[in-house]
C-alpha cells in the first residue's frame, strides 16, 4: 500500500477499528466515536448506525486478498450484496439451500435469478447458481427425511 489515507487496504489496516477508524462508518455515516450511550439515549444513534456497510465488507474483502485469502475475500463479497437484500428473501435462499430443501433445480435457479436481477446481487446468484449444479450431481434435491 502506498498511501495510508487514499491507497488500497492492504494487511497493515487490519484490524480497521484500530488502525483506520477514520473509514468505519455506520449506514447514515457516524463513525465509531459517535456511537456513545449518551447519543444512543438521546436517540442520535439508531438501529441502523449499528448495521454493517457494502462498504465495511468490501474493505474486509480487501484485506483478505491482501492476506493471500481469496475465498474469505470472495465470502465478504457476496455478504456486501447481502446487506440490502430483505431478511425474508435471505432466509428462502438459506432453506432453499439447505440439502434436500429445494425440489427441483429449478427453484434454485429461480431464487438465483431474483437475486440477480431485483437485487443486483450478481455473486450470489452465480454461487446459488454454482450450488444448483453441484446439488444436481450429487442428486440433493430428493428429500433426506
Amino acid at each position: 500500500m502506498t498511501d495510508r489515507n487514499s491507497g488500497p487496504l492492504g494487511l497493515d489496516d487490519y484490524p480497521l477499528a484500530e488502525k483506520r477508524p477514520d473509514l468505519v462508518k455506520g449506514r447514515r455515516g457516524l463513525g465509531a466515536d459517535d456511537i456513545t450511550l449518551a447519543n444512543v439515549l438521546t436517540g442520535a444513534v439508531v438501529a441502523d448506525d449499528l448495521s454493517i456497510t457494502a462498504g465495511a465488507l468490501h474493505q474486509q474483502a480487501a484485506i483478505s486478498r491482501a492476506a493471500g485469502r481469496s475465498t474469505l475475500a470472495q465470502n465478504f463479497e457476496r455478504a456486501a450484496e447481502m446487506v440490502d437484500i430483505p431478511q425474508d428473501m435471505i432466509m428462502r435462499t438459506y432453506e432453499l439451500l439447505r440439502p434436500g430443501r429445494a425440489k427441483t433445480k429449478s427453484e434454485l435457479l429461480d431464487i438465483a435469478k431474483e437475486l440477480g436481477s431485483t437485487y443486483k446481487a450478481t455473486r450470489l446468484a452465480a454461487f446459488v447458481t454454482e450450488a444448483a449444479e453441484v446439488y444436481e450431481q450429487r442428486g440433493l434435491f430428493k428429500r433426506r427425511y
